[in-house]
């Protein structure tokens, strides 16, 4: 694998951006969902290949819970960049739906449509309660995909006689989030895998590649690794945008809420208790930052110890402009 600054580019096919539509401080969802539109327009001027959306449901600091609905938003304000889910949780709702769902998409927006798919359920109790679903429904998600492909081939044997209109027939991307038991089930549907860098990630891509078997819907296996990833002009200015983010997620493991982002350097000077702070440091953990050629020779690595087809970019922070500075410069990366 190519190491250097400049030749990033040539390790992988595809770099893309998952974004989950954080809210600010001071801000509102309505506009944190705007400004997703926003930026996927900005994404795509800047070269990505894919602009995903995810689904949370009842998280305050966070406003992406309909990601087919954000998607269509996202598709209609650009022209080229492919636009999916990262992803739809299959165990939230009827395969069914999904496929009408994805197959209007597809139907509106031929060829730039992905459908990526996991297999999480709501977060507590009350949540999944309240989308009429259990956490056993998690341990479903292999029929439930089976299920779902199945009203695209027009093959699906769960409910004879039941067409999922307009999907049968198309073909949007499809992908499996490969969280827990998922990189066993995206090889056993010849689907596509989507995992997170991490210490597990090399065991899960390897029973991954052994056990692909070519499917309607890819000829091979795919990997795509998702990091969060800032680039700045300097490390110490690329890892305060990763505090915003990290912030959140540590206040949501101590308090039970995600609450809005605020400014980088406002955590930066924070008071912090012992444990906020243990999960402050825990949730930077394996995301990457630094100069451009810092951040290449980094990525460099993690293509070459992964193998992977394509890099899925997620990195929020406070402010706009800083982030999409961090876009832009990643971008000038991989185009070389």
């Amino acid at each position: 694998m190519i190491r250097e600054a400049g030749a990033l580019h040539q390790d992988v096919t595809a770099y893309s951006i998952l974004d989950r539509s954080l809210v600010r401080r001071g801000s509102t969802p309505a506009a944190a969902l705007r400004e997703t539109v926003r930026f996927a327009r900005q994404a795509e001027e800047l070269g990505y290949h894919r602009f995903w959306v995810s689904e949370h449901h009842s998280v305050p600091g966070v406003a992406g819970s309909a990601p087919t609905v954000l998607a269509a938003a996202v598709a209609a304000a650009t022209s080229r960049i492919r636009v999916g889910t990262g992803g739809v949780m299959v165990p939230n709702h009827r395969p069914l739906v999904v496929a009408e769902q994805f197959g209007v998409l597809e139907s509106l927006y031929p060829g730039r449509v992905d459908m990526g798919l996991g297999r999480s359920v709501g977060f507590t109790g009350g949540i999944r309660r309240a989308l009429g679903h259990g956490k056993d429904d998690a341990d479903r998600f292999g029929d439930q995909l089976t299920e779902l492909l199945g009203y695209f081939t027009g093959t699906q044997t769960a409910h004879p006689g039941v067409h999922a209109l307009p999907a049968e027939g198309l073909r949007p991307q499809a992908f499996v989030l490969a969280m827990g038991a998922g990189a066993d089930i995206a090889a056993e549907h010849g689907l596509p895998m989507v995992i997170g860098a991490g210490a597990r990630m090399p065991d899960a891509v390897a029973r991954y590649r052994a056990g692909f078997r070519p499917s309607a819907w890819a000829a091979r296996p795919y990997v795509v690794v998702a990091v969060s990833v800032a680039v700045g002009a300097s490390a110490e200015e690329a890892a305060l945008l990763l505090l915003p983010e990290a912030w959140s997620t540590a206040r949501s493991r101590v308090g039970g809420a995600f609450p809005p982002l605020v400014p980088a350097e406002e955590v930066a000077g924070a008071e912090m208790g012992a444990r906020e702070r243990a999960y402050l440091e825990e949730s930077l953990k394996g995301q990457l930052h630094g100069t451009e050629s810092e951040v290449a020779v980094a990525l460099g690595s993690l293509v070459a110890t992964s193998g992977a087809d394509e890099v899925l970019v997620t990195m929020n922070t406070y402010d706009l402009d800083r982030r999409l500075d961090s876009y832009r410069r990643l971008a000038s990366i991989f185009r070389g």
